[in-house]
């Protein structure tokens, strides 16, 4: 085989990691980079690990080699993480909140502002 068909094609590499990323993150083993928070929704992450396992059969024959080896170690990594979270107990969603945080969560603001009825400037620098 020659070098171009070892190589895995960008928007397949793309895609292919998206799809993880979001399982990982679903699944509470990465931070998600919009929240900042680790949060956990198995049903999303076996959304995502449903649809690489779609896209693996239905791409059957058309991939090369290392683009096959490629989206086979990713859907075993997946398969096994979810298996591992799927047996734990949901987290409380306090441990949730608090996880890297450090009492930083959304309530605060909201506090602030039903206490102070309008001096929430001052409240704030206080907290």
């Amino acid at each position: 085989m020659n070098e171009s068909e070892l190589k895995i094609d960008q928007h397949l590499f793309q895609l292919v990691l998206s799809l993880q990323m979001a399982a990982m993150q679903n699944m509470g083993k990465i931070m998600s980079p919009i929240s900042g928070k680790v949060e956990r929704n198995l049903e999303q992450a076996r959304i995502s690990i449903d649809m690489l396992s779609m896209f693996s059969e239905k791409t059957k024959g058309n991939l090369n080699d290392e683009e096959n080896r490629f989206l086979s170690n990713i859907l075993h990594e997946l398969r096994l993480n979810f298996t591992d979270e799927a047996g734990k107990p949901d987290p409380k969603p306090e441990e949730k909140q608090t996880d890297g945080e450090e009492g930083k969560s959304d309530s605060a603001p909201e506090n602030s502002e039903s206490n102070d009825n309008g001096s929430g400037e001052e409240s704030d620098a206080k907290e």
